[in-house]
């Protein structure tokens, strides 16, 4: 991994550097992007992804860009694209225009005096600001958040058609191409027997070299766990995501208890907070670390030292994010000592149109993180344009 930095800056310069990285506007436009397929989960179905992109201009020129994700609306969580931009267009924004861009931490802390929680709203606006600043400094992104330890990850590849038929061929087709060998399964929106029958299947078509992992997003009780729990493990099922409601937490640290498979904790903590006290009853040894949840790129990095303080292996979750989501995603991965089962971050590759002129590089079974200042994107603007929402 080779990584080129530029001269460090003179300390004369310095004060005009916070007046050029002053925040001279931030602004929000909701996207509606195709996918090439639908994509499945227990509560919901899409055939089109929402974002919210995020520009914000510097008083030098440079703009820097972001993006919040959803997932059909506030179904997911409780942010939708109309209230992500109403956030950053009436609170967030105000709270920051005039302020050094720079300034990280105490940005964190104005857009928290501003809008509580809304953490998809002001993890698209940092991400922004990293982008702005590391393009002022000619620094990449994860340079200011510590230094890169890693210039590629693996990348799992979702499952999540519902048909095993078209299933198998899309996963033997990213096996082909060395994109994806490992493949996380979405179950919950057929019945449980149903699901377990796909899995089956998918099992059976793809052998025993292949790595599965299941995300039941919420959709099992604890008793339906206790039940089918034993079939995924003849399944040789790697890892289970959620599989319970989230409020649900010692039921999922009783489940946790039962099984040798680990399990995976997505939904049922979002702050760092929130997942001390999971970890803390043993809720799971996994967990999912997600922008929409920590509501920043320094909120995910924290979260990561917490999950790690007790225990629990480290898994770079996504939303189904452009390039430039997955891009910010992959700034904080790229710095974190340990990411013992990699990324998922696919979701470039599910968009019939990415939002960049040159999306995310896989290859070899992995993500490459991207070169050059800032998170390493440059937008196509004629696509954003196209898939902008009109009034």
């Amino acid at each position: 991994m080779s990584l080129a930095f530029p001269e460090t800056v003179p300390h004369d310069r310095a004060p005009d550097l916070l007046r050029d990285t002053l925040i001279r506007s931030v602004k929000a436009t909701i996207i509606e992007a195709p996918t090439v397929r639908q994509h499945k989960l227990s509560n919901t179905e899409i055939a089109y992804q929402g974002f919210v992109l995020v520009r914000v201009q510097l008083e030098n020129g440079v703009v820097g860009v972001g993006e919040a994700s959803t997932l059909g609306g506030p179904r997911w969580a409780e942010e939708s694209v109309e209230s992500i931009w109403a956030a950053i267009t009436h609170y967030l924004a105000p709270a920051l225009i005039g302020q050094p861009a720079m300034h990280f931490e105490a940005n964190a802390v104005r857009m928290g005096k501003a809008a509580t929680r809304n953490f998809s709203a002001k993890a698209a606006v940092e991400s922004a600001l990293f982008d702005g600043v590391g393009h002022s400094l000619g620094l990449p992104a994860s340079a200011l958040l510590g230094g890169a330890v890693r210039d590629r990850i693996g990348v799992i590849w979702a499952l999540a058609s519902g048909d095993p038929v078209q299933e198998l061929e899309e996963a033997r087709e990213k096996l082909r191409l060395r994109q994806h060998k490992e493949f996380k399964i979405k179950l919950g929106f057929n019945t449980p027997e149903a699901d377990i029958k796909r899995l089956q299947q998918l099992r059976s078509g793809l052998g025993d070299d292949v790595k599965l992992i299941v995300d039941v997003n919420q959709a099992w009780s604890e008793a339906q766990c206790i039940r089918l729990f034993p079939a995924l493990d003849e399944l040789d099922v790697a890892l289970i995501e959620q599989p319970v409601p989230a409020s649900q937490r010692e039921a999922m640290a009783r489940i946790a208890a039962r099984t040798r498979i680990p399990l995976l904790i997505d939904e049922a903590a979002f702050t760092k907070e929130e997942l001390a006290s999971v970890a803390a009853i043993g809720c799971g040894s996994v967990y999912s670390l997600k922008l929409v949840k920590s509501g920043g790129l320094l909120e995910l990095k924290r979260a990561a030292g917490v999950a790690q303080s007790f225990g629990i292996e480290l898994y770079g979750g996504c939303l189904l994010e452009s390039s430039i989501g997955a891009a910010a995603h992959m700034a904080v991965f790229s710095t974190l000592p340990k990411l013992e089962w990699g990324s998922e971050h696919f979701g470039p590759r599910i968009l019939v149109d990415d939002l960049v002129e040159e999306p995310l590089v896989f290859e070899e079974f992995e993500i490459r993180l991207p070169q050059g200042p800032g998170l390493g994107i440059a937008l196509d603007e004629d696509r954003v344009r196209a898939m902008a929402r009109r009034k």
